[in-house]
């Protein structure tokens, strides 16, 4: 038998077009889940600004066209900001009253840089450098003279993610015996002779960005001032010649196989240096391991 549409009733049509429907939503549901989701996170990020201007004392609405009630916003915004500067020196002071120095003098501090000091770190907000503001006051303090007004600006301009970068240069920095300067060795350089031509090449440099610390990490802190701009190579080592480097707690001795090899390192500015005295240290096992291991090919290392 033939089927035609004579066949079907008005009410078998009505369902067919229900799930017709339903497949149609079903199918849109995705791409409404998606803007949803996006709607959420644009909320969110809406209320984040809200929120950080929020603490700076502005709102959507605040300037009023009524002259009153603008100078009332205006002065409360003004007291936002002076409790906040008020907060920051506290956090300030409280880290620097829990630090414990060891060696003090009887300098007095120098009321020009105290002035100076509490200028710049009532406008310190993150914490994490709170805390390194607060060290920098008790050090000074016990130790008048220990950190200069200009490491004070440069220090100023750091950021909790710049702190972060030079930490890591830190723990891969070392100092010998009696100086105060640190720095990051990387390798070695060997002036060349006829037999070097015949040996297996080896390493003569590690690979800083193996172990932790980036080419663009080593171009922020060159920005920054805290370490020279280019790879600095020492004095020649004569054959025997002995050499102790401390990197956070571990001392590296070194012992020089030949002569005519020279150390190759960056090296910390006296900012750079100031700096350094602050920040916690840990040692880092993979440059500990890497840097023996490029150095035992020239000196004897223990």
């Amino acid at each position: 038998m033939k089927i035609t549409s004579q066949h079907f009733s008005p009410e078998v049509k009505k369902p067919q077009e229900t799930e017709e429907k339903t497949v149609k939503v079903t199918a849109e549901s995705p791409a409404a889940e998606k803007a949803a989701s996006n709607a959420v996170k644009t909320d969110a990020s809406r209320q984040r600004m809200l929120s950080w201007f929020a603490r700076v004392g502005i709102s959507p609405s605040m300037m009023s066209p009524d002259p009153k009630k603008q100078k009332h916003a205006l002065e409360r915004r003004k007291q936002i900001l002076e409790t906040q500067k008020a907060s920051n020196l506290q956090a300030v002071l409280n880290i620097a009253l829990n630090v414990t120095i060891n060696e003090q003098t009887s300098d007095n501090l120098d009321p020009d840089w105290f002035f100076a000091f509490s200028t710049m770190a009532e406008e310190i907000y993150s914490p994490p450098m709170q805390e390194l503001w607060g060290k920098i006051f008790a050090v000074e303090v016990a130790r008048p003279g220990s950190f200069s007004l200009r490491t004070l600006q440069l220090l100023k301009t750091l950021t909790h993610r710049d702190a972060q970068v030079f930490n890591k240069a830190v723990n891969v920095a070392s100092r010998r015996n009696n100086d105060a300067v640190p720095r990051i060795l990387v390798g070695y350089h060997k002036r060349k002779g006829l037999l070097s031509l015949l040996r297996r090449p080896v390493p003569e440099q590690i690979n800083l960005a193996n172990v932790g610390l980036s080419y663009p990490d080593l171009l922020s802190l060159q920005e920054m001032k805290l370490i020279y701009t280019s790879e600095i190579e020492s004095a020649e080592y004569d054959e025997g010649q002995q050499v102790t480097w401390r990197c956070v707690n571990e001392n590296i001795s070194l012992t020089s196989k030949a002569s005519g090899v020279a150390l190759v390192y960056y090296k910390f500015t006296s900012v750079g240096s100031e700096l350094y005295k602050l920040v916690t240290k840990s040692p880092n096992e993979a440059y500990l391991t890497s840097i023996k291991s490029v150095l035992g090919e020239v000196f004897n290392v223990s």
